[in-house]
């Protein structure tokens, strides 16, 4: 099928590097694999990060090389540095994800570094990558977290993202993801934002990813895509959050995301139906943190029928 938008699912990072709860390494093979099974095509599924720092991700070599093996799926993986990417790209998975703040402040207390040193990090990232052609194609991304507000700092200036913005793209971006970390966003911002955002990108990729924190999430979904966006994160039943934004509620969810899209008569290939066992998985892994999402709770609207099910037909 042709997907007209992209939806990935960065429960397996997002979602549970808070958790204190370590998830087994094949009970997140099988979330990811259901994910793929119904439908998935891009998944986030680790953090190269030190174990003492965050000890969810002590397996995320394995995790990593494991989901790179498993057909029909982009495996991607976020790092705060170099190492974390040198170790990234030895798993196999098709994608890197950096990570640095708008914020200077953020990106001090989030990856310990200057937003200067965060951006060399960044060019040394895709310099080592160009430098060997065995990862010729593996891409890197990069969020720009705080881009729509800041806990620490509050107004993010939009003028301070589409700066920033410009400089990844000089340094080799492939992707670009401009995050409402901390749930600040409302969609007229959102419009703004990626109105002028897609343009400057050109044919660079421009991902969502919004936090639900004040209940605006799916809001701002709809407002990027009317802005012409067409790729988005979200996590399965809305795990996830940032350690700066307290009260966070975590990602958007997965299931209300792909409701929402399917709904506008877009198709994202997503089998609502077959992603809850994805998410049974989840509960039973996770049966003390809190999870949301409706869509599966209340179940879909009698008579619905998916783009993604007409396009089949």
């Amino acid at each position: 099928m042709t997907r007209d938008v992209i939806v990935r699912d960065v429960g397996p990072r997002d979602g549970l590097q808070l958790v204190k709860a370590v998830v087994p390494t094949e009970t997140k093979l099988d979330w990811i694999r259901a994910d793929v099974a119904a439908g998935v095509p891009e998944i986030e599924v680790c953090s190269f990060v030190p174990a003492h720092i965050i000890p969810q991700f002590a397996d995320a070599v394995d995790v990593a090389t494991e989901a790179a093996k498993i057909p029909d799926l982009t495996a991607s993986a976020l790092t705060p540095n170099l190492k974390g990417a040198q170790i990234g790209f030895t798993t196999g998975i098709s994608k890197i994800n950096y990570v640095m703040s708008v914020s200077e402040t953020h990106n001090q207390k989030n990856v310990r570094r200057t937003r200067a040193e965060s951006l060399e990090g960044f060019r040394a990232i895709v310099a080592a990558r160009d430098a060997d052609p065995n990862l010729k194609g593996v891409k890197i991304g990069i969020g720009l977290a705080t881009s729509l507000g800041c806990t620490l700092e509050g107004n993010v200036p939009e003028s301070e993202t589409l700066s920033l913005l410009e400089q990844v793209l000089e340094a080799g971006a492939d992707e670009v993801m401009l995050p409402d970390t901390v749930g600040y966003a409302h969609p007229t911002q959102v419009r703004s934002l990626f109105s002028k955002a897609i343009p400057i990108c050109g044919d660079v990729p421009v991902w969502t990813h919004f936090h639900d924190t004040r209940g605006l999430g799916i809001a701002n979904a709809l407002a990027a895509l009317e802005t012409g966006c067409i790729r988005f994160d979200a996590s399965l039943a809305g795990l996830g959050g940032c350690p700066f934004a307290p009260g966070a509620t975590g990602n958007i969810a997965l299931e209300d995301l792909v409701f929402l899209l399917e709904s506008e008569g877009l198709k994202t290939g997503v089998d609502l139906e077959a992603l809850a066992v994805a998410r049974a998985i989840v509960e039973a892994a996770l049966p003390d943190e809190r999870k949301f999402g409706m869509i599966l709770k209340a179940g879909l609207p009698k008579g619905f029928v998916p783009a993604s099910q007409i396009a089949a037909e």
